[in-house]
């Protein structure tokens, strides 16, 4: 396959809104952007909702909203206005392909009239029939070519009959069709193992091969990036732009995305929608980061980018052809990290985000908020772990703890002496009095605030003494330690639960 010669690169993402945009429909657009904007060409969005019975209603709004929100805006075709609302702009449009059913009619007739295609009346009976026979015969599926024999007088009198049928294209049956994949290299199909496709369905609408080449030609398109599953179908697109006499595009296949042990993607994770790891609390750039390295990697070390050093970074020639592991502890391990480079102006309105109603009814909560912020971000990866684990780690901050039994509050040493509680309770008192002598400004210095208690550790021990603090504190075994919980709670709540 020659060279596409358009002095400008143009890439697309065409997704159909048969549901929402997913995690592996990101990773193609984002690739499609960088390789656009790296060469200061451009980037498309358009919609192929040809398949009607499957669109999702809403589907259109959720990947164009998806892509916004992740940063990838396209230069022309379906995008947001300044109010959030769908548009159109370019000058190829339009860019939504049931908007564009004439223009593929039109195209599929012209091939009819070149020989390239034909009509075919099978019934959906009489195909399932072939399906079996071919299966049966060990052949490879698809159709067995029955209406390609029929006379044009044939043709002409089922037409007139109006019988219903379909268009199909007409593959040579001799041959094959050798390309070049930008990262797999060379790429052969024997014409015999490709199918009749059908381009025109009964209803009036394109199927995908039709489609896709029409409009990518009407639309510059200069380089298809796209999943690896659709490389069987590229000998069928080829053979259209032969047809047609258009300059072809540069093709390049996606590697899979694979679970852990290497399996293809299960939907348990491959299916979660873009915006639902917007939900979970993912920040668009730790996303974005894992999902360029799913499959792409520059070369060194470097594991961080923001999408401006992507798009100076990236290339095909650093796609790799292999399978590549989606790792939900790296997006979390990227999440925590971008997490770490807010200011805590956006870490606080963060964390607001996803705490609980109850926390925000709490007395305290504007008071503790700000100074829980730093215990959060060592200990969450993502907005939901504040939700998902605020009953045992994160209530006692906004509620005072319910100690049932007093004897928690004594240290092991002290569970057999029979004076340890009262011992317990005095050194506990002993503290509150050192603390309630502790200057206000004080208490905004986690170090201040050990400095003053520590000295009664070497005189009673450490656990006899921290024990009980940290236990009338938060009432768990398990918490920061007590001095974080007295710098986080402040003099007063703290005075008041010892």
């Amino acid at each position: 396959m020659s060279e596409n010669t358009n002095t400008q690169i143009v890439t697309r993402f065409a997704p159909s809104p048969t549901g929402y945009l997913h995690v592996g429909g990101l990773r193609t657009a984002l690739y499609a952007y960088l390789m656009a904007k790296k060469s200061g060409g451009r980037f498309l969005l358009r919609i192929e909702d040809t398949d009607q019975a499957r669109t999702v209603e809403g589907g259109i709004e959720n990947i164009t909203h998806s892509l916004a929100w992740a940063g990838i805006i396209p230069d022309e075709g379906i995008k947001l206005d300044e109010n959030g609302a769908i548009m159109e702009t370019g000058h190829n449009g339009p860019y939504i392909q049931s908007e564009r059913l004439n223009l593929y009619k039109k195209y599929a007739e012209e091939l009819i009239e070149k020989g390239h295609a034909y009509y075919c009346f099978c019934t959906p009976e009489r195909l399932e029939e072939v399906k079996t026979q071919r299966q049966a015969d060990k052949l490879p599926p698809g159709y067995d070519g029955l209406c390609k024999t029929l006379s044009k007088e044939e043709v002409d009198v089922k037409l007139q009959a109006s019988e219903k049928h379909v268009i199909r294209l007409s593959i040579p049956e001799v041959g094959a069709s050798v390309f070049e994949d930008q990262i797999r290299g060379s790429v052969s199909f024997q014409y015999s193992d490709v199918d009749d496709q059908v381009l025109l369905k009964s209803d009036g609408f394109p199927t995908y091969h039709l489609a896709v080449v029409v409009d990518d030609h009407h639309m510059e398109v200069t380089h298809v990036i796209r999943g690896e599953e659709w490389i069987s179908s590229t000998p069928k697109h080829l053979y259209l732009y032969e047809c047609f006499g258009w300059e072809k595009p540069l093709f390049a296949h996606l590697p899979l995305l694979l679970n852990s042990d290497r399996s293809k993607l299960s939907k348990r994770q491959g299916d979660v929608a873009v915006m639902d790891y917007k939900d979970k609390g993912y920040l668009p750039e730790a996303l974005l980061n894992f999902v360029a390295f799913l499959g792409w990697n520059p070369g060194d070390e470097r594991e961080l980018f923001t999408l401006k050093e992507l798009v100076e970074e990236f290339s095909l020639e650093k796609v790799n052809k292999s399978g590549a592991v989606f790792n939900l502890e790296k997006l979390d391990w990227y999440n925590h990290e971008y997490l770490k480079k807010l200011s805590k102006e956006e870490f606080e309105s963060y964390v607001d985000n996803f705490m609980p109603a109850i926390a925000k009814e709490s007395d305290n909560y504007k008071e503790v908020l700000p100074r829980l912020l730093g215990t959060l971000i060592e200990r969450i990866e993502k907005g939901t772990d504040i939700t998902d684990t605020y009953e045992e780690n994160i209530s006692y901050f906004f509620t005072k703890p319910n100690i049932q039994d007093e004897n928690t509050l004594v240290w092991k040493s002290l569970k057999d002496d029979a004076d340890g509680l009262p011992k317990s309770k005095s050194y506990i008192a002993e503290v509150r009095e050192i603390l309630s002598n502790l200057e206000d400004d004080k208490w905004s210095d986690k170090e201040a605030i050990k400095d003053v208690v520590w000295p009664l550790t070497d005189k009673y021990g450490r656990g006899e003494v921290l024990w009980p603090l940290r236990v009338s504190l938060s009432g768990r075994e398990k918490s920061p330690d007590p001095f974080e919980l007295c710098f986080i709670l402040g003099k007063e709540e703290v005075l008041r639960r010892i």
